[in-house]
């Protein structure tokens, strides 16, 4: 019996970041839009605050250990045609991204490593 990797996976640093996210805006989700701002940096909103539709793809519902429910990661179709043969590893690195997602006061931003399913 094989085990299936996971679509979307956190570093220890997302980790780390989502904890302290969670704890000053409450339950969290992602989505990463295939538009021209920030298209390929997830970003993190308070959950519902960004509104998901027929356009988007729900990929993962992340675990996150200190985090009572867990982080929807969602992307839109049109970006998930291009990205469907990959896992996504979603990191921290410092400087600021261009949107509006939670972590930009922090002086960081999530960015999204990935590696081809079955690798």
């Amino acid at each position: 019996m094989t085990t299936e990797a996971p679509r979307v996976e956190l570093t220890p640093a997302a980790v780390e970041l989502l904890r302290k996210l969670r704890a000053a805006h409450g339950p969290l989700m992602f989505h990463q839009s295939g538009g021209c701002c920030d298209g390929s940096a997830p970003m993190c909103y308070p959950e519902g605050e960004f509104r998901t539709g027929d356009s988007d793809v729900l990929l993962a519902s992340l675990a996150v250990d200190g985090v009572a429910e867990p982080i929807g990661f969602w992307m839109s179709k049109s970006q998930y045609e291009v990205w469907a043969h990959t896992r996504l590893i979603v990191d921290v690195v410092e400087g600021r991204g261009g949107g509006f997602s939670l972590e930009a006061p922090e002086g960081v931003r999530f960015l999204i490593r990935s590696r081809m399913l079955g690798t």
